[in-house]
C-alpha cells in the first residue's frame, strides 16, 4: 500500500493521521493485506466450520421465571397508557 492509498483510506474512514505516520501505516496495512491474501490460498474445503474454537459445552441456567408480573403496577404509575401500551410524545415527523 502506498502513501496515496493510505491517505485515501484515512479520508474514507474519516480518520486524521499525521503525515509522519503514513509510512508506518502503509507498511502495516500492506502486511495485513498480504496476510489476508496468504490466508485466501489455504484449502479449507474439508475443514468443518466452528461456532467456537473450544470444543466444550456451555453451562446454561434453567429458563425459569424469577420475577413476578408487575405490568399493572408500572402502568398505573405511567402518565399515559392505552390498551396496555405506554403513550409517549411523537419525536419523529
Amino acid at each position: 500500500m502506498n502513501p496515496v492509498e493510505v491517505r485515501n483510506v484515512a479520508h474514507l474512514a474519516r480518520l486524521r493521521i499525521d503525515e509522519q505516520d503514513i509510512p508506518n501505516y502503509a507498511r502495516d496495512l500492506s502486511a495485513i493485506l498480504a496476510l489476508a491474501e496468504q490466508m485466501q490460498t489455504v484449502d479449507t474445503t474439508k475443514v468443518e466450520a466452528l461456532a467456537h474454537p473450544l470444543d466444550m459445552l456451555q453451562r446454561l441456567r434453567d429458563d425459569a421465571v424469577t420475577e413476578t408480573d408487575q405490568r399493572e403496577l408500572f402502568q398505573a404509575k405511567a402518565p399515559l397508557v392505552e390498551n396496555g401500551l405506554y403513550l409517549v410524545p411523537k419525536v419523529i415527523e
